[in-house]
């Protein structure tokens, strides 16, 4: 039986390994896409001991790190449930990451599993973008990147404004959607954005629908006295805030509105043994 069951491969779970590591504890770390968002960040200019770094360049040194201390991993794996068994846990894991294409839960086979048992589990799966929910975001995501061409960014925090400058580099035109009647970011990006002179900040506009048939052709959006507007773009990048990834997590374990886990200030949760840590 492992003492500590380390569940997500980013910076909370990287942490994590690297303490249970130098506590010389029986322990495994498990994540289904290692580095986690950090992995998709363009610049990153506020973690601490690298003024200037990007993620694919961060989420190699915690790799690094956790090959230095010998971590145990099992990579593109995927936790299907996670169940609380007398003073212990048992972890189902399906080892090849995601459902494949037409895949259903319910048909995926039990030899097709592995079974952890664990004194605790650390809980850090992190999040995962929220959805506009509007008509043509799913039919249409990944089909939308082209340089030098119109794209549209909406969101009005930190992910929107760094989206909106890393574009500005590589699209002849920017537009910037924002709900809101101001943005809710850093003053640096704001200041460093409205520089930008390619690119075109919109407030309080509500995104209705994305247009295309094959690839993204338009985005619509209606202003504040509800006319709808129509912006000609190839590409559409949403930044509206993040969902846990706590699907997996016991049923027991309490949440709050926004569906994410309650902790205390050392990362306990209302089931003994139980931890939560990170964005999640």
């Amino acid at each position: 039986m492992l003492d500590t069951l380390i569940i997500g491969g980013s910076a909370a779970g990287t942490a994590a390994a690297i303490y249970a590591a130098r506590r010389n504890l029986n322990f495994l770390l498990i994540s289904k896409d290692f580095g986690g968002e950090v992995a998709t960040s363009g610049e990153i200019e506020n973690y601490p001991g690298f003024p200037h770094t990007d993620g694919i360049e961060l989420v190699e040194k915690f790799r690094e790190h956790l090959e230095k201390n010998k971590v145990q991993m099992e990579l593109d794996a995927e936790v299907v449930s996670i169940t609380q068994v007398g003073d212990h846990f048992a972890v189902t894991v399906r080892p090849d990451g995601m459902l494949k294409a037409g895949d259903k839960l319910g048909a995926v086979k039990a030899n097709d599993m592995k079974q952890y048992e664990a004194r605790t589990v650390i809980f850090a799966t992190g999040v995962h973008p929220r959805e506009l929910n509007v008509p043509g975001e799913r039919e249409l995501r990944t089909k939308g990147l082209s340089y030098c061409k119109t794209v549209v960014t909406i969101g009005g925090g930190n992910s929107a404004l760094e989206s909106a400058i890393m574009l500005s580099g590589i699209a002849s035109k920017v537009f910037v959607l924002n709900k809101n009647p101001a943005f809710k970011g850093d003053q640096v990006l704001i200041d460093k954005l409205s520089k930008l002179p390619n690119v075109e900040i919109i407030y309080n506009a509500q995104t209705a629908k994305i247009l295309g048939d094959k690839f993204v052709s338009a985005v619509e959006y209606k202003d504040p006295s509800g006319e709808t507007k129509t912006i000609e773009a190839q590409g559409v990048f949403v930044h509206i805030g993040m969902v846990p990834n706590g699907s997996c997590a016991p049923a027991a374990v309490e949440k709050n509105q926004f569906g994410e886990i309650k902790t205390n200030c050392i990362g306990e949760t209302n089931l003994p043994g139980f931890y939560a840590a990170g964005d999640v």
